[in-house]
C-alpha cells in the first residue's frame, strides 16, 4: 500500500557535520509527532537533535522545494544543525532546558533573527540581518528550541493569502490550488506538513487564527500584552500580538508557556508585571464542556458558507450534549463598534520608518524608499501606496482608539449579561479562495479591534478535503480556558489529519508515483490507457488514445467508482476523460479524498461508451 511506513534507513549513514562524523539518522518518524512525543524520543535515545533535523530537512527538500512546492520556506538557518549538536551535547552532559529542549521550530519571516536575515517577505529587506533578536526568539532559545528556518508571510504581514515579492505565493497543503490564509501562511503551511514541530507566527488581524482554519492547526490569538511584540516588524502595534500555531492543543500549550509573560521593551506587557502567568499546559484538563456557557454569535454564523455553518452547528449540538449551554447571540450594535476601530490605517506608516530608523541602516530607510523603488509584490501595492500618501490625523487616530475601549466594553458587557464563557463564530466566513484570488469573509476584528483573546479551533473536513474551524472569543486574559475548552473537543474529536500531500519519507524520499497502464478491448473498440497518480500533487495524470485497430466510434470515457461489494455499470461518472470527434484526450484530474481511496483501494473503473457495445457502456478497472 502507499500509505504503509518505512524505516527511514538500515544499517549506518554517516553524515558531515562541521567536521563531525554523525551516526546514521534514527527510525523514529517526525510526520505529525507532538512535542511531546519528540522529547520522548530524544529522552530516550531513540533520536536526537541533529537527526531530528536532518529529517526536517529531508521533508523541506521533498515538499517544500520539490513535490508540492508548498513554496513556505524563505530561508534555512544555516547554522541550525550546530545548534542541534550543541543541544545534544548538553542533552548528553544532563543540562536539560525544558519541553522544548533540542526541538526544531519554524518562524515568521517577521521575527527579528541576528543569525539570519529578517525580510517580512520584500525584495526591499532581502539581506537585512538586525542587531537584536525578537523577544519571543530569544525565548524559543533560551528553552532549547532550534530555530530551523523563516517561513514566507503575506509581505509585511498586510494580507491574508501569503504572497509577497521575496518568498512568491505559498500554497495550501490540503489543497495545492488555493491559499493557505495569511499572513502566517507560511508558518501554517509548514507546521500542517510536518516540515518543523511546530512554528510561529504574528496577527494584526486574522493573521494567525486563518492560517490556523485553512490548515487544519491550533491557533490562538492572545490577549493583548500577554507576550511581547518587541523585534517583530510591525503592522499595527495596537493590534499587533505575536505567537504560535501548532497541530495540538498540547504543542500550542507548551509553546504559549515558553513565550509569556513580561517584557520591558514592550509597554503593552505592563499587566503581567501584576498578573500570573497563566499556566497552559496545566490547564488543559480544566474544563467540563458540560459546565460551558457558549454564545452562538448568529450574525456571523448565518453569513457563513453553508458547509462551515454546518460544521460550527455540529460542533455546537456536541457541546449541548455534553451538558454545555448554548444560546443565540444578538449583536445589534456590532457593526457600529468595529466600523471605526481599526488602527492599522493610522499606525502602519509610523510604525515600519520606526522600525526601519531602529533596526535598519541601509539604502531602504523608510517607506517612501519601498514604493519610490517599487520594491514589492502588487499585492501589497495598493496598501503600501496608500499608507505612503495618508496625512496622520490625530483626532481620527484618538477617535479609533477610544472606539476600541466601547468595543471590548460593549463585548465584556455582553458577556457579563449572559454569563458566557465564550462566543462561538468562524475565524473567517468562506472557504480559501483558488490562489490569485482575492479572500473574501474574514471576521477577524471583533477580537484584533478589542484586545480580546481568540482561538480558531479545527473542527473537520469538507468532502473536498478542505480543513473547516470555528472560533472561541474570551474575556480578558482568559487565553488558557479557551485552550482548555479546545482541548476537551479535541481530545473527544481528534479533528487532526495530516495533509495527503505530504506522507512520510520513504528512505529520505517521497513516495514514487502509481503508474498504471493498459489496453482496453471489447468488441470493435480498441484503446491505451495510461495513468499516473502522483500523490505529491493530488492529481491524476491521463492520457487515453485510440487503438490502431480501434473500428468502432467513441462518444466518451468517463471514470466511476464501485461503490459497493457489487459492481453495478450505472454508478455515478466521477469524470469525462475523453468526448466524441477526439482521437486522444490527456489531461490531469485533481482527486478528491473519497475519489483518491477509491483509486487506492482499487475500485475506480474505466467505463467507455462506443458504438457496437451496449447503451451502458463496458468498464474495466483501472488498476487491474
Amino acid at each position: 500500500m502507499l500509505l504503509r511506513r518505512i524505516p527511514l534507513s538500515f544499517g549506518l549513514i554517516l553524515l558531515l557535520l562541521s567536521g563531525r562524523a554523525l551516526l546514521a539518522q534514527s527510525d523514529f518518524e517526525v510526520t505529525e509527532a507532538s512535542l511531546v512525543e519528540i522529547q520522548a524520543a530524544l529522552e530516550s535515545g531513540h533520536t536526537n537533535s541533529v537527526q531530528l533535523l536532518r529529517q526536517y530537512l529531508d521533508r523541506i527538500e521533498a515538499y517544500d522545494r520539490s513535490g508540492p512546492r508548498l513554496n513556505s520556506i524563505i530561508r534555512i538557518n544555516e547554522a541550525a544543525l550546530d545548534d542541534a549538536a550543541r543541544l545534544d551535547a548538553e542533552r548528553q552532559a544532563g543540562q536539560l532546558r525544558g519541553p522544548l529542549h533540542g526541538i526544531p521550530i519554524v518562524v515568521k519571516d517577521n521575527y527579528n533573527t541576528v543569525f539570519m536575515p529578517t525580510t517580512g517577505g520584500s525584495v526591499a529587506l532581502a539581506d537585512f540581518v538586525p542587531t537584536r533578536n525578537a523577544h519571543q526568539v530569544d525565548l524559543l532559545i533560551e528553552a532549547g528550541a532550534i530555530i530551523l528556518a523563516k517561513t514566507n508571510l503575506h509581505e509585511y504581514a498586510y494580507g491574508i493569502t501569503t504572497v509577497s515579492s521575496l518568498g512568491g505565493q505559498t500554497r495550501n497543503p490540503y489543497d495545492l490550488r488555493r491559499v493557505p490564509g495569511g499572513s502566517s501562511g507560511g508558518t501554517a503551511a509548514a507546521v500542517a506538513a510536518s516540515l518543523a514541530a511546530a512554528g510561529l507566527g504574528s496577527d494584526t488581524c486574522g493573521s494567525i487564527r486563518i492560517p490556523a482554519a485553512y490548515n487544519n492547526l491550533f491557533g490562538l490569538r492572545i490577549s493583548k500584552g500577554l507576550s511581547s511584540i518587541y523585534g517583530v516588524m510591525p503592522l499595527s502595534h495596537t493590534q499587533d500580538v505575536a505567537g504560535p500555531l501548532a497541530r495540538s492543543s498540547e504543542d500550542l500549550a507548551i509553546l504559549l508557556d515558553a513565550l509569556s509573560g513580561y517584557d520591558a521593551r514592550d509597554s503593552a506587557t505592563e499587566p503581567m508585571q501584576e498578573l500570573d502567568v497563566p499556566a497552559f499546559r496545566e490547564q488543559l484538563g480544566s474544563v467540563d464542556p458540560g459546565s460551558l456557557r457558549l454564545g452562538r454569535l448568529g450574525s456571523y454564523l448565518e453569513t457563513a458558507n453553508g458547509l462551515l455553518r454546518s460544521e460550527i452547528d455540529a460542533a455546537l449540538d456536541w457541546f449541548a450534549a455534553q451538558g454545555a449551554e448554548v444560546i443565540d447571540l444578538e449583536f445589534p450594535e456590532l457593526g457600529r463598534l468595529l466600523s471605526g476601530s481599526g488602527v492599522i490605517g493610522h499606525e502602519f506608516a509610523t510604525d515600519i520608518n520606526q522600525y526601519l530608523s531602529l533596526f535598519v541602516s541601509d539604502e531602504v530607510a523608510n517607506l517612501n524608499d519601498i514604493v519610490d523603488l517599487g520594491l514589492y509584490h502588487e499585492a501589497v501595492g495598493g496598501a503600501l501606496r496608500r499608507s505612503q500618501a495618508s496625512v496622520f490625523n490625530p483626532g481620527a487616530y484618538e477617535a479609533a482608539l477610544q472606539a476600541r475601549q466601547e468595543l471590548r466594553r460593549a463585548i465584556e458587557a455582553l458577556m457579563s449579561e449572559h454569563q458566557l464563557d465564550a462566543i462561538v463564530y468562524p475565524p473567517i466566513a468562506e472557504l480559501p479562495v483558488m490562489i490569485g484570488n482575492s479572500q473574501p469573509g474574514n471576521n477577524c476584528a471583533l477580537s484584533a479591534n478589542s484586545g480580546l483573546p481568540a482561538l480558531s479551533m479545527p473542527l473537520g473536513f469538507t468532502e473536498s478535503g478542505l480543513p473547516l474551524a470555528m472560533e472561541l472569543l474570551g474575556p480578558f486574559m482568559s487565553d488558557a480556558k479557551l485552550l482548555a475548552i479546545g482541548h476537551a473537543w479535541e481530545q473527544a474529536q481528534s479533528p487532526r489529519q495530516r495533509p495527503f500531500v505530504t506522507p512520510p519519507l520513504e528512505a529520505g524520499r517521497a513516495p514514487q508515483a502509481i503508474v498504471t497502464e493498459f489496453e482496453f478491448r471489447a468488441g470493435q473498440v480498441q484503446l491505451q490507457a495510461d495513468f499516473r497518480f502522483e500523490q505529491n500533487s493530488n492529481l491524476l495524470h491521463y492520457s487515453i488514445a485510440e487503438g490502431a485497430q480501434n473500428a468502432a466510434q467513441v462518444h466518451a470515457v468517463t471514470l466511476v467508482i464501485d461503490e459497493e461489494a457489487g459492481f453495478e455499470l450505472n454508478d455515478p461518472v466521477i469524470v469525462n476523460l475523453m468526448g466524441p470527434q477526439q482521437d486522444a484526450s490527456s489531461g490531469s484530474y485533481f482527486m478528491s479524498p473519497a475519489f483518491r481511496q477509491a483509486f487506492l483501494d482499487r475500485r475506480v473503473y474505466m467505463k467507455v461508451f462506443a458504438s457496437g457495445l451496449f447503451s451502458r457502456g463496458v468498464a474495466q478497472n483501472i488498476r487491474p
